[in-house]
């Protein structure tokens, strides 16, 4: 399956490529949030808390991507245990959110440029959603769009060495805001310690998943990794791990920066943090610029994830064999690449509260992937005992459970009531259509497979 993809990617593009999916641009505006939620100590529980859910987890898809390092991921584990049909609905799930993901980034760009460069933008185009769409603000997105479409097409290689690039930056802001609080930061803005008891440390945990999606990219790509199997899944848990000390450092960081009434009333808690800290603009805008590293950085890692799964999919005849093309030259899926490029395209036209929606949406796709490959981990452990395992987990048995259960604890958080609620009716219909376009493709392909093999007993 995977005999057409190049083993070109290191150890230390895996990490980054994981590390930059996870740590994005929430870090730049949520910080405030999540201290005027939860306090300094109850964020800094939920992240411990929420950190050590996402292992568990990260423990199930460690050890399969290492005992089978094919690309696909979560398709193949799924595949493997349960058959196609569960197969198709998990990548289906997981695709939906890198989709949701590739296309709100393309939104979040133009959006974030205007903090750093503000823009009178020109050439009105339409009004959706309450928000005025500009040509002049759509092009910024759809530029990063063609840019990153074109860096991936051009091979995994360059793509994973921009990641590594741009990952490493976002760490050296971060570094740089630590080291402003150690040097410069005020202990006692830490106060109050807790806000709201455990609901406002709750607050700060139903966000959790969304911070960290991306570490199940790397088993996306496993069958390009030139490291041996027990490596990729240690990886997958070191970048887990990276991804929750860079978070708890930013908590500190910006609790030190900012008093409690300068939090609350800032919408851009972390680049304020740095202004207060070095006092000087400049190093807000440089923060800054490390969230555009970081939008770009998630864009990127979700267009290698998602280009891979259409990929396995269409091998398997689950969608067209059109998604199936790998590139003589440059190995990499092109067809696919192309595909979720155009989509980052015309994603800015929607204007950004529709994208709002669309990645809302997207998220339950994920956390839904991650419980069908939690299950399918417990499965196989029954079903191939003997199945060579590198990367073998101790404790399988409460390893598997506790991932179905915070998987499905996780789904939860977007049903009717919760705090991360999907929104009735827009983001519902959003996550029904796509699942009838699953639903649809699934059909139809099956439907083309039965006339093939009806085709070849009549030619015999």
């Amino acid at each position: 399956m995977n005999k057409n993809f190049s083993k070109s990617m290191s150890t230390s593009d895996v990490l980054f490529l994981a590390m930059g999916a996870m740590l994005g641009w929430g870090w730049v505006v949520l910080s405030g949030e999540w201290i005027v939620g939860a306090g300094f100590l109850g964020s800094i529980i939920a992240f411990l808390i929420g950190g050590l859910l996402i292992i568990f987890i990260g423990l199930t898809y460690a050890e399969l991507a290492a005992a089978m390092p094919e690309t696909g991921g979560g398709l193949v584990f799924v595949m493997r245990a349960f058959g196609k049909k569960s197969a198709f609905v998990a990548a289906w799930a997981v695709l939906f959110g890198y989709v949701s993901v590739i296309t709100f980034e393309a939104v979040a760009l133009p959006t974030v440029i205007d903090y750093v460069i503000p823009v009178d933008h020109k050439i009105f185009l339409w009004n959706l959603g309450g928000w005025d769409v500009y040509l002049t603000w759509v092009l910024i997105g759809s530029g990063g769009a063609i840019a990153l479409t074109a860096l991936n097409y051009f091979g995994i290689k360059p793509a994973a060495i921009f990641q590594s690039v741009f990952t490493v930056a976002i760490v050296l802001v971060g570094a740089l805001l630590v080291f402003g609080a150690l040097k410069n930061g005020e202990l006692s803005n830490v106060q109050p310690l807790f806000k709201d008891g455990i609901g406002g440390t709750m607050s700060v945990l139903v966000m959790i998943p969304f911070l960290f999606v991306g570490f199940d990219v790397i088993p996306q790509v496993a069958s390009e990794i030139k490291a041996p199997p027990k490596i990729i899944g240690r990886i997958l848990i070191i970048s887990i791990i990276s991804s929750v000390v860079f978070y708890l450092l930013i908590v500190f960081g910006v609790s030190v920066g900012l008093t409690e009434s300068q939090l609350t009333l800032s919408s851009l808690a972390t680049a304020d943090a740095m202004v207060n800290l070095f006092g000087n603009q400049w190093f807000g805008t440089l923060l800054v610029l490390g969230g555009v590293a970081g939008i770009i950085t998630s864009w990127n890692a979700f267009i290698i994830g998602g280009s891979r799964i259409l990929y396995a999919m269409s091998v398997r005849n689950m969608i067209p064999e059109w998604f199936g093309f790998i590139h003589p030259k440059y190995k990499t899926p092109t067809n696919a690449i192309v595909f979720l490029g155009i989509l980052a395209f015309v994603a800015p036209f929607l204007g950004r509260p529709s994208l709002v929606w669309i990645v809302n949406a997207g998220g339950i796709g994920i956390v839904f992937g991650y419980l069908l490959v939690s299950i399918a981990f417990l499965r196989l452990r029954k079903l191939e005992p003997e199945l060579n395992r590198p990367y073998k987990i101790k404790h399988y048995r409460f390893v598997g459970i506790m991932a179905i259960l915070l998987s499905v604890m996780f789904i939860t958080f977007y049903l009717p009531g919760m705090p991360s609620a999907l929104v009735w009716p827009i983001e519902w219909a959003i996550v029904g259509v796509w699942s009838l376009i699953g639903l649809s493709l699934w059909v139809t392909r099956s439907k083309e497979s039965t006339k093939g093999v009806l085709a070849n007993v009549e030619d015999y």
